[in-house]
């Protein structure tokens, strides 16, 4: 990062291509350092593919290309960055919960583990303090070998977060993390995003305009692979600049 720029992610003149089909359309965004961005659209817009941009899912799909630049602190993702290394530092959270199928606390400790960190009392600390910055240390202590699976979605959920907390990233990317939930479970990860902002920049896509007006600081709204607007959350939902974000947030398509 530049002293001057105080973006964790730049993202200028983006293009992508599945193939011959054109998903995303001269895109430009910047995320600032412990900072949430939401992202709003009708489904297909292209929220998801994005943000699979920013950690290279997308690499694994054989018909993909990409013009523009993606930076991640001043240095280009696409040019020479290990993708390893890309994705400790830019964690991903699933829009369905998906543990492995082994204890709670091995699901934490999987990613040090396979980094090679093998000291006990090291790793016992790293899942109680990833699990606790999850907001589900006190409802887990008691049954950390436990399968994952015997929690509920929403516990299921955190673990995930607490997952990717583990690996020590920057950012934390999450497509639609509470669409699978309930009420209750759906507050509890949104009041989780906003203490995990002191640390973390946090990109989440959306469905739910309410949940992108609660727990957002900017929000970008994406129309047919094209971002038609990126402000703050306040000033995008009360006075939008273009008329199809007002069209999409006062109900009128989507």
């Amino acid at each position: 990062m530049t002293p001057n720029n105080p973006n964790k992610i730049d993202v200028t003149n983006l293009d992508f291509f599945y193939g011959d089909f054109q998903a995303l359309k001269n895109i430009n965004f910047s995320l600032a350092r412990q900072e949430v961005s939401a992202l709003i659209g009708p489904s297909g817009c292209g929220k998801s593919t994005f943000i699979r941009i920013l950690n290279r899912m997308n690499d694994l799909i054989p018909s993909c290309r990409i013009a523009g630049s993606v930076l991640l602190d001043g240095e280009d993702i696409y040019n020479g960055m290990d993708v390893t290394e890309l994705r400790t530092r830019v964690g991903m959270v699933f829009q369905k919960p998906n543990p492995f199928n082994m204890s709670i606390f091995d699901n934490v400790a999987y990613g040090k583990r396979m980094q090679g960190l093998r000291n006990k009392e090291k790793l016992e600390e790293l899942v109680e303090l990833s699990l606790t910055k999850a907001a589900l240390w006190d409802e887990a202590k008691d049954r950390l070998k436990k399968s994952a699976l015997s929690l509920s979605g929403g516990q299921q959920q955190r673990l995930c977060i607490a997952r990717s907390i583990a690996m020590e990233p920057e950012i934390i990317l999450m497509d639609e993390p509470t669409s699978a939930l309930d009420p209750i479970a759906t507050g509890k990860i949104e009041e989780l995003i906003g203490e995990l902002k002191k640390e973390y920049s946090i990109i989440i896509v959306t469905h739910a305009m309410h949940q992108a007006a609660r727990v957002s600081d900017k929000t970008a709204f994406f129309l047919l692979g094209e971002l038609i607007e990126y402000n703050d959350t306040r000033t995008l939902f009360t006075n939008p600049g273009d008329k199809k974000t007002e069209d999409y947030i006062s109900g009128r398509f989507g």
